[in-house]
């Protein structure tokens, strides 16, 4: 795969454009699909491909200017290492579980190249309530697939029973206030994925 060039972040204080009509980005908007984790292959993105996947992450409304998240990249062995946490975890909490169920466990973070994970960074008792500040770290996952879909990589955002385990936030270091928005997985698709069907979105419109 040609790495694309990556566009540079703006400086503080520069002026931006208030709008950036491109066709192209409402084609990848009506028509971005997420990819199974499980299907995702080598390669992933390049260490600059990563961080620009987080930079724009991190380009998303935030009420107070607060960055109410933070992010943990898993790459290489490192995606093997927290998989022997999520199947010690696992095996504590399921003492019945066969030894491939386990296996499966320990091989969660190695389904795709690159596992980020998007944590909530809330700041308790702020002007800026909770809820908006959850949001925020919601836009970052959504933005970082969008991102990755651009690149030209599939991506599929989880978060699966790890995601709320309190062992697994200990391992991950999470402190008060703080919760796992998701993982996302990102890696190359190597066929492309169907269209599901989609609800009808419920449209009110207000009457004067």
């Amino acid at each position: 795969m040609n790495e694309p060039v990556l566009p540079e972040f703006p400086a503080p204080g520069e002026r931006l454009a208030s709008s950036h009509a491109n066709a192209d980005t409402l084609t990848l908007l009506a028509r971005r699909r997420s990819t199974t984790a499980v299907a995702l292959a080598e390669p992933g993105p390049s260490p600059d491909q990563v961080e620009q996947l987080i930079g724009i992450a991190g380009r998303v409304p935030d009420h107070g200017k607060l960055a109410p998240w933070r992010f943990v990249v898993f790459e290489g062995e490192a995606r093997g290492s927290f998989g022997q946490v999520l199947a010690k975890v696992f095996s504590a909490n399921n003492p019945k579980a066969t030894p491939d169920q386990v296996e499966a466990e320990a091989g969660r973070f190695n389904r795709a190249p690159l596992v980020i994970a998007v944590i909530s960074n809330v700041i308790e008792n702020h002007k800026i309530p909770e809820w908006e500040q959850v949001l925020s770290a919601g836009a970052a996952c959504q933005n970082m697939l969008i991102a990755a879909s651009a690149m030209g990589f599939g991506a599929q955002w989880l978060t699966e029973w790890y995601a709320y385990d309190p062992y697994v936030k200990d391992a991950l270091g999470l402190r008060s206030g703080e919760r796992i928005a998701g993982f996302v997985y990102v890696g190359t698709a190597p066929d492309e994925p169907v269209e599901r069907t989609r609800p009808k979105p419920h449209i009110g419109r207000w009457k004067a």
